[in-house]
């Protein structure tokens, strides 16, 4: 058997007490006293370890549980879900059923008993949308609406002066996208207007050049969803949208529908 290596502070009758006593291998490395940081020595005794046969089967690592209890999870569970429930997981977190079922199959685990997963009662969902988001969700929608009118849409990979790039039947149409949820008695007021880069932001609103812009996406409050070409309204930097009823092509008042409003 190899022995422990020279110039070490720790001998071979310390690390099993130190092992049998941790969870993890930096746990290893405060009992005897070292830097758990220091990766080096760590990865020295984790192969010592190795060598002198030692278990550790109970570490953890960032884990909950440790290799020895997902063991018995898997000898006594009849489906993933009881093995996540022993685990103290929730049986619906997929990610970590991913991860304990690739951890199972590197410990050489039988789980041909586990079988299928168990369909779950599900609750409704809980979330409810909110206008405070729109501005968010607005390119989204806008790409959506353009393919689902089958037109090829492209994001830029760094920031520009427009949102999405169209591919038209009269060529690529770059698109800036807008929202509003401000309502004037007249009807929706939309600010269209670009603001130079400026130290706290506070540069005045300048139209965009219709030369770099061909058209606008704006989505209101109601969600109606507008494509304004540029020429018609170049040179503006707020409209009222009440104006360009014309240029509506969709409404998607329906996603703000709350569940009771739904029933």
């Amino acid at each position: 058997m190899e022995q422990t290596p020279h110039n070490t502070t720790w001998s071979d009758d310390q690390l099993p007490a130190a092992v049998a006593a941790a969870t993890s291998w930096r746990g290893v490395m405060r009992e005897l006293g070292l830097n758990p940081s220091n990766g080096g020595t760590t990865r020295t005794i984790r192969r010592h370890a190795i060598l002198l046969g030692l278990d550790y089967s109970h570490f953890k690592g960032n884990r909950s549980w440790s290799a020895a209890v997902l063991r018995q999870a898997v000898a006594d569970g009849r489906t993933w879900e009881e093995v996540l429930t022993t685990l103290g997981l929730s049986p619906r977190a997929g990610g970590e059923r991913t991860l304990i079922k690739a951890h199972a199959l590197r410990l050489g685990l039988d789980v041909s008993h586990l079988g299928r997963p168990v369909a779950l009662a599900v609750d409704p969902c809980e979330l409810e949308p909110d206008l405070a988001y729109l501005r968010r969700a607005a390119e989204s929608l806008a790409a959506t609406w353009f393919m689902l009118c089958g037109r090829n849409v492209a994001f830029p990979v760094e920031p520009d002066t427009y949102d999405l790039l169209v591919d038209m039947e009269d060529g690529p149409k770059r698109v800036q996208v807008k929202t509003t949820t401000f309502k004037s008695k007249d009807g929706w007021l939309a600010q269209i207007g670009r603001r130079p880069y400026s130290m706290g932001n506070k540069a005045l609103l300048m139209p965009y050049d219709p030369g770099i812009i061909e058209l606008f996406f704006i989505v209101d409050g109601d969600l109606a969803m507008y494509v304004i070409p540029s020429r018609v309204i170049a040179g503006r930097v707020q409209i009222l949208l009440r104006t360009y009823s014309k240029y509506i092509v969709a409404n998607a008042a329906g996603l703000m529908a709350s569940r009771s409003r739904a029933a």
